[in-house]
């Protein structure tokens, strides 16, 4: 054993260490994909928390810098049932232990994690921490124990990009359309898939003021994805506020979680999330069933939304949480899943199309 993950209920993982050493907190959860494990080390969204993959080998097919999500990981810990040390692909140019070795993630594998993830779905998501240094867990457990978690933490301030930028990726492509992205913590295929549909991507940091948005006069704003509790992140809820009405505006995870409160829902943290890349969500107008990527830990609960302005558009068919709304009369939508993933491999794209067709 030269690693431990130890649970604030007490809990106890041991384990062999990969990737970086050192101790790190937060909020354990699950991920039931197969493969992408690259995507998911990338997603910013993960800030706060540590993966536990349920698939059983990790690494298999190493890492390469075109599959990247973000400008460097932010997840705080990785689990694994068992690493794999040989990479077996073309496309691979270093290993998942060198990669997360040279980007600091404390890694752990050799640990049941068929068990862990049932804890977790019985129990819920909880703290914990990661260690290759004390192994002490009476020691381990009063840290974790005091451990503030995810509720209320501003964690999009620790993700966003510093500054504005072009999404330079897609060059050669026609620019009809000028989309402002505020960046809570994007994952740059939402930034492919409108490159390709011929918007000019600006990415604009949280911080950014709607008077600082429309002053670009954009076709359309999207809110992104990100990481921890939309209701802490009181400045781009009142950026989206004071956008509704003027501009197009379509919200992606936590974006659609901050539009919600914008309009003035409420959200919930639900027991232990979605993680992964085949829940199935209907679409509640055509009937159609997607099979979607998701990854989030908090929920807008569409009861708190005035029904005779905002309607539901998708359902999650495990737990019957809302998926999408749609405003009944303003150019504005949203889905807490990820239609850039399209696991399906096609399911969700859509979406970018009709993002497009309100400009």
């Amino acid at each position: 054993m030269n690693a431990i993950l130890v649970l604030e209920d007490g809990m106890v993982f041991k384990g062999k260490r990969f990737g970086a050493s050192g101790e790190r907190f937060g909020e354990v959860v699950f991920n039931t994909s197969m493969t992408g494990y690259q995507e998911i080390v990338t997603d910013p969204s993960y800030k706060g928390q540590i993966i536990t993959m349920t698939y059983t080998l990790i690494g298999n097919y190493g890492v390469n810098r075109d599959d990247t999500e973000s400008r460097r990981p932010f997840v705080e810990g990785f689990v694994a049932k068992e690493f794999s040390a040989i990479s077996s692909s073309w496309r691979s140019e270093t290993s998942l232990d060198k990669y997360c070795a040279e980007n600091n993630i404390v890694s752990i594998e050799g640990i049941d994690t068929r068990a862990l993830t049932l804890h977790i779905r019985e129990a819920g998501a909880m703290k914990a921490v990661l260690s290759t240094v004390d192994f002490d867990v009476n020691s381990l457990l009063r840290k974790v124990r005091a451990f503030p978690g995810l509720v209320g933490a501003d964690l999009v301030k620790e993700v966003t990009s510093p500054k504005k930028y072009v999404w330079e990726e897609e060059k050669g492509r026609g620019s009809r359309y000028s989309v402002v992205v505020v960046d809570c913590g994007v994952k740059f295929n939402i930034l492919r898939e409108l490159a390709k549909r011929n918007c000019r991507v600006v990415v604009v940091p949280a911080q950014t003021t709607a008077q600082e948005i429309l002053k670009m006069k954009p076709d359309g704003v999207l809110l992104s994805n990100g990481p921890g509790d939309p209701a802490a992140v009181g400045y781009v809820v009142e950026t989206v506020q004071n956008l509704i009405g003027k501009v197009p505006i379509f919200g992606i995870c936590l974006g659609h979680q901050m539009l919600g409160l914008a309009m003035g829902g409420k959200t919930f943290k639900l027991k232990f999330g979605h993680h992964g890349a085949n829940h199935p969500v209907k679409d509640v107008h055509t009937g159609r069933v997607l099979i979607t990527a998701q990854n989030h830990g908090f929920c807008v609960d569409i009861d708190t939304l005035n029904k005779k302005e905002i309607e539901l558009t998708h359902e999650n068919l495990n737990d019957h949480t809302a998926e999408g709304m749609r405003h009944k009369k303003l150019p504005i939508f949203s889905v807490q899943f990820h239609p850039e993933a399209s696991p399906g491999p096609h399911d969700a794209e859509y979406l970018f199309d009709e993002f497009i067709d309100m400009f």
